[in-house]
């Protein structure tokens, strides 16, 4: 049986860094155990997934009063299941709906 595999290109890119930056990124690429190739790789993958999320949040649009309403109900609406006892809130918790800032906004609707 034959299979097909794809070789995946890799291209090589020399990176200049200051020697300071070098030797943090080095010490902590051998604190987390990877090469630091690797480490620099994971900290420019994180550094573009903050970069789009804020632009995703940018395009996005706001929450209205509605949206906020009616996402308020659904999280409102009965399970009929009780909460594992690590989801149940603690002594004392006070809903944002019970404050008094929340019923002031609520009346001027």
């Amino acid at each position: 049986m034959q299979v097909n595999r794809e070789k995946k290109t890799v291209s090589k890119f020399p990176l200049r860094l200051m020697p300071s930056v070098r030797k943090v990124a080095e010490e902590f690429s051998q604190r987390e155990g990877v090469s630091l190739n690797q480490f620099i790789n994971v900290a420019v993958a994180e550094k573009l997934a903050h970069l789009q999320h804020e632009q995703w949040l940018a395009r996005r649009s706001n929450p209205t009063a509605a949206r906020i309403s009616r996402a308020l109900e659904i999280l409102d609406r009965p399970t009929h299941v009780a909460p594992a006892p690590e989801d149940e809130l603690p002594e004392g918790y006070r809903s944002i709906r019970e404050t008094e800032d929340y019923k002031r906004a609520a009346r001027k609707k």
